[in-house]
């Protein structure tokens, strides 16, 4: 009705036409009783519009709001919380109070992130809503869309889903050393879909999260040094025994691995027995990432405290100067083999048959 009297007044006819001047005023004053009947009528429904619109807009901001201020709370207090054990022996097995703040603080966006996206999204349709929009072809065209893009992009999906619950998991952080099983090495940066790797030599791996099956983590909780120490069969155990657990108990008075053990060196027993040799482990406890340092600095320890007990290792030479059980001196080459001598029986029966001769 409102268009009908705008174009009514639309065609009326010039100032100085033909027609008579009372009959123009009649017809203007007609066309705007008309205008004002149809803003009578739907002014109500204008206005009850218009109040629903700003009632769902003010709803979807004020609820957006508290769900962002509440998950920023609850990431402040999981922060405060690994604060306080921060430091101490607990603290100590667990992940620190910086990686703790950067994967709440990332699991915070996130939620957030999705929060925002729900609220805002369903604001949206609600008002297409209250315009009477049918809302039967967009919510199609979306699931059609949302289908192609799963199939299209289902490595990506993969690899963003993996993401998102590797950090909500807390299975490595920056700083970690990981077996990534496709590749191993540090973590120096963590995303939603590629994980960065620096290898042993300096390499980056750049490894897509959905790719990965399974992760070791080496730098979470503590790791273990082990050294099988081999010694000759005829050794004492009981002296073997007391040389290791003395290289053990200084070790671990001796700076910096007294920081680095995290339980004494313990001589777990004897491993396995040969003709000729004996296997004794030792195992112990230290901090994440340092099992190999440790390892190498027990090597190096109980090879100079067996040197210095007089602990003889597999496979050393015996001088000419031993002697052996019976106080004889032991040879110091072994003896002449029959093979030695080109005349012997030995020697000829090994040799081989010269060929006939072919020529006359």
């Amino acid at each position: 009705m409102f268009l009908s009297a705008v174009s009514t007044l639309s065609t009326l006819p010039a100032a100085g036409s033909a027609k008579d001047p009372v009959n123009q005023l009649d017809e203007a004053q007609r066309s705007a009783t008309n205008a004002a009947g149809w803003i009578e009528e739907n002014w109500s429904a204008w206005l009850g519009i218009g109040l629903r619109v700003v009632l769902i807009i003010v709803i979807a901001t004020v609820l957006r709001t508290v769900i962002r201020r509440t998950i920023t709370k609850l990431i402040e207090r999981m922060n405060r919380g690994a604060q306080a054990v921060d430091g101490t022996a607990l603290g100590g097995l667990l992940v620190n109070a910086e990686r703790r703040r950067q994967r709440s603080e990332a699991i915070g966006s996130v939620l957030r992130s999705v929060a925002s996206f729900l609220i805002l999204g369903t604001a949206a349709l609600m008002i297409l809503g209250i315009f009477e929009i049918n809302l039967a072809p967009l919510l199609a065209s979306a699931g059609v869309a949302g289908v192609a893009l799963g199939f299209g992009a289902r490595n990506l999906v993969t690899d963003f889903l993996s993401g998102v619950f590797m950090i909500l998991e807390d299975q490595y952080g920056v700083g970690d050393s990981i077996d990534a099983g496709v590749a191993s090495g540090e973590v120096i940066e963590v995303g939603l879909r590629v994980t960065k790797l620096r290898g042993d030599n300096g390499e980056i791996w750049y490894v897509r999260n959905g790719e990965v099956k399974r992760i070791g983590n080496l730098s979470q909780g503590w790791a273990t040094a082990g050294v099988d120490v081999t010694v000759r069969s005829d050794e004492n155990l009981t002296k073997v025994r007391e040389v290791l657990a003395e290289v053990g108990a200084e070790m671990s008075k001796a700076e910096p691995w007294n920081e680095r053990l995290w339980g004494p060196v313990e001589v777990l027993g004897l491993d396995a027995v040969y003709l000729d040799q004996m296997i004794i482990k030792i195992s112990a406890k230290t901090m994440p990432g340092k099992a190999l340092g440790v390892e190498r600095e027990l090597r190096w320890r109980i090879k100079e405290a067996f040197d210095a007990a007089g602990i003889r290792i597999v496979g050393r030479m015996v001088l000419a100067a031993e002697e052996d059980e019976d106080g004889n001196p032991a040879p110091a080459v072994a003896a002449p083999s029959a093979y030695s001598s080109a005349t012997s029986p030995q020697s000829i029966a090994a040799s081989p048959i010269a060929p006939p001769s072919l020529s006359k």
